[in-house]
């Protein structure tokens, strides 16, 4: 989780970065490589702006790309759960090994990594849903802010290249990350400090970036994250999780009454 937010850091930082280098105006006529990724975003986003509405444009972009996505996310929800589920046993291996030297952390490590392997868990697959977004949210933001066609654009109450003036975008951005985190939250069977907090972190960092960002950003952030709590209810359901675990528990108590009742009756006889 930690790396995970670190990464969202340093997103931002490029995404200032990104801001604060490419200031001039991107047309048809550029020649720079990002300048016509930046360009063909902004046409691919006009093309579904139906009846101009640029605004509708980024809604149905955003839902293009998630969906394009939502093989790689349903594989790191998978990893996701596998790596929830053998918490305890990381746990365990991390209470083996208490001391600090390198030779323990070496060992402890190794053990962890084997775990990893036995169970086809990979510790950074959170991450990479993520990092294959970034490109795209630099383009659209690149787009909004340096394609004339579009960063003067208007939908409902606000101007797609300026910050939305009543925070409503950033707010709603703020709220579907926190349900979409706290949904996935809820089906671990485990919590900690660490994933607790930044259940409730992260929207506050996403509210922040909401209010100074473009209101169109803001907006691909409300579909997209809009996106991920359908898409978590979708595909993992913590709801039927839970309900999952607790029958699974549940047979095992059955198992573990009807062998004690078998043991009686043979104590009888």
């Amino acid at each position: 989780m930690k790396k995970k937010f670190s990464l969202i850091a340093m997103a931002g930082a490029a995404l200032l970065l990104f801001t604060a280098c490419g200031t001039t105006a991107v047309t048809s006529s550029s020649t720079n490589l990002w300048d016509q990724i930046v360009y063909g975003f902004a046409q691919v986003i006009r093309f579904l702006s139906f009846g101009g509405l640029t605004g509708v444009g980024i809604i149905l972009f955003t839902i293009v790309i998630r969906a394009a996505l939502l093989p790689l996310m349903n594989i790191q929800i998978k990893s996701s759960q596998r790596m929830q589920e053998i918490q305890p046993e990381i746990k365990k291996i991390q209470a083996k090994y208490p001391s600090k030297d390198m030779e323990s952390r070496r060992l402890m490590n190794e053990e962890i990594q084997k775990l990893y392997a036995e169970n086809k868990v990979n510790p950074y697959m959170g991450c990479l849903p993520l990092v294959v977004q970034m490109p795209v949210l630099w383009a659209l933001y690149q787009a909004l802010s340096r394609v004339d066609f579009l960063k003067h654009g208007t939908f409902l109450w606000f101007e797609i290249g300026a910050k939305d003036p009543t925070f409503i975008l950033p707010i709603l951005a703020a709220v579907f990350t926190f349900l979409s985190s706290y949904l996935m939250m809820k089906s671990a069977p485990e919590r900690n400090a660490m994933t607790t907090s930044m259940t409730y972190i992260m929207p506050i960092f996403i509210l922040i970036m909401g209010v100074n960002f473009a209101a169109g950003i803001a907006l691909y952030w409300v579909i997209s994250n809009a996106f991920q709590v359908f898409q978590t209810m979708l595909l993992a359901n913590p709801y039927k999780i839970i309900a999952a675990r607790e029958a699974k528990v549940q047979v095992e108590k059955d198992k573990i009454k009807a062998r004690e009742k078998a043991l009686k009756k043979a104590r009888k006889k």
